[in-house]
């Protein structure tokens, strides 16, 4: 796969050297930027994500050594290398001094510089992108963040991008793991309730008692281990939005209390009598047909229409395929900086492979694919031998790797132990076995 090589200041105020070094990068596939003196450099590069500068030392007006200072004030992450005169290493201590990446000297450059740069710029474009995916984190999610170029997914953004600015209820519909949950926080963040509360609960994961409790809240010794007043999610998501994950697995008693809410904005707590006020935008999603659901009797047709004023329905990954190596790299990297591996992109048979697969899992389903996939490689790159067995059918025979059963179940064993630092609970955890099989296939491999 193609690689942008990085941004590259040179800064010189000769004007046949500048030529010659720009010209030599840009053979390299770097994007090269000229400055003749320090003043021009300093103007680039807040303006430019500029990953390396070539600097002379001797300049008219600020030398080198003091742009060195200058530029890691501004952009600390820009890596600089310094020219030297010939027998000047006093110079170039003084520039590595100063937070200089390296020094060389102008009469032996020319077959060092480019495996210099290569180095100094991998290790500037790695730090731009951890600083980028930190502020992605820290930052609110909104349409922007949301990957995807494929028509599916832009008509679903489109949508939820005119309903976000109002109080309309939106329900998301679609396959499991097609990204709901972001979905709604997208549409929280840009609606005018942004500053106040998002609330989010999974209906399915809790028993109709707990959860009624979650969302309603109750008052003391409403039942056995009530022992005081509790606030529940409603509540808390007053002058704010609650998002109601899989709402087709509420039962009837609870759908009927949501439908309350949503007509009167009101509720009463468990072990209550007075009704309570709440302002809330409701949000919801399901990977039920609820249609079908109302038809079968196990949803109500006048909640369903409540909740389904806009119903912004997600497509499954099988139908936006152009989405899936973006959205592999997108993985790959927020992987690789959290696990600390030096994996810088994937292999054209592993890119294949993932276009080939059946997304039953959906965006989730990748995404825990290329965690998998970091984890076990060992080189610079993705390679199908990460991929699991039933991904392996899908690649031609010529990138097959010819190795028996037992020889792959005794690698991948062996890295999972390696990545859990030998923890055999956690491995057992990850590949999905109990432990006194584990122990059993370590004693077989004789593995440490």
């Amino acid at each position: 796969m193609s690689k942008i090589s990085g941004n590259i200041l040179i800064v010189d105020d000769e004007p046949e050297l500048r030529k010659l070094l720009a010209r030599i990068l840009e053979l390299e596939g770097y994007e090269v930027f000229t400055a003749d003196d320090a003043a021009n450099a300093l103007k680039k590069i807040p303006s430019i994500q500029i990953n390396v500068v070539i600097t002379d030392i001797q300049m008219p007006g600020m030398n080198g050594i003091d742009l060195i200072e200058k530029i890691k004030k501004i952009s600390p992450i820009t890596e600089v290398i310094c020219l030297t005169a010939y027998g000047k290493i006093t110079d170039g201590v003084q520039a590595i001094k100063n937070g200089a990446y390296d020094y060389l000297e102008k009469d032996n450059y020319r077959t060092k510089i480019i495996p210099l740069v290569a180095k100094a710029a991998e290790k500037s474009k790695l730090q731009f992108e951890v600083l980028s995916l930190r502020k992605k984190i820290q930052g609110k999610e909104n349409f922007n963040t949301i990957i995807g170029r494929s028509k599916a997914i832009q008509n679903a953004i489109a949508i939820a991008q005119k309903v976000a600015p109002t109080d309309a209820t939106v329900l998301l519909s679609g396959p499991t793991g097609t990204g709901k949950e972001i979905f709604a926080n997208a549409i929280h963040n840009e609606s005018k309730r942004a500053t106040e509360n998002l609330v989010t609960i999974n209906c399915a994961a809790l028993s109709k008692e707990i959860l009624e409790s979650e969302l309603f809240g109750h008052k003391l010794g409403a039942f056995t281990g009530a022992i005081k007043d509790k606030q529940g999610l409603f509540e808390a998501a007053h002058k704010g939005t609650i998002f109601l994950d899989e709402i087709g697995e509420l039962e009837l008693g609870l759908q009927a209390k949501i439908l309350r809410v949503l007509e009167n904005g009101t509720f009463i707590k468990l072990g209550d009598t007075k009704q309570q006020k709440v302002d809330v935008r409701i949000l919801s999603a399901t990977n039920r047909n609820l249609q079908e659901a109302v038809k079968n009797g196990t949803f109500r047709e006048d909640l369903y229409f409540r909740l389904s004023m806009f119903e912004i329905r997600l497509p499954s990954l099988n139908e936006r395929q152009e989405d899936i190596l973006p959205l592999a790299n997108h993985f790959l990297l927020s992987t690789k900086i959290r696990l600390n591996k030096n994996i810088n992109g994937i292999t054209a048979a592993y890119e294949k492979a993932l276009e080939k697969h059946y997304w039953s899992g959906n965006i989730r389903e990748l995404k825990n694919l290329i965690e998998r996939s970091v984890i076990l490689e060992d080189s610079e790159l993705l390679t199908a031998d990460t991929l699991p067995f039933n991904f392996q059918d899908q690649l031609p025979l010529n990138e097959k790797k010819p190795v028996t059963l037992k020889e792959v179940e005794k690698n991948h064993i062996q890295k999972i132990l390696e990545h859990t630092g030998g923890n055999k609970t956690q491995t057992a955890k990850i590949l999905e076995i109990g432990l006194t099989t584990l122990y059993a296939k370590i004693k077989e491999f004789q593995l440490s």
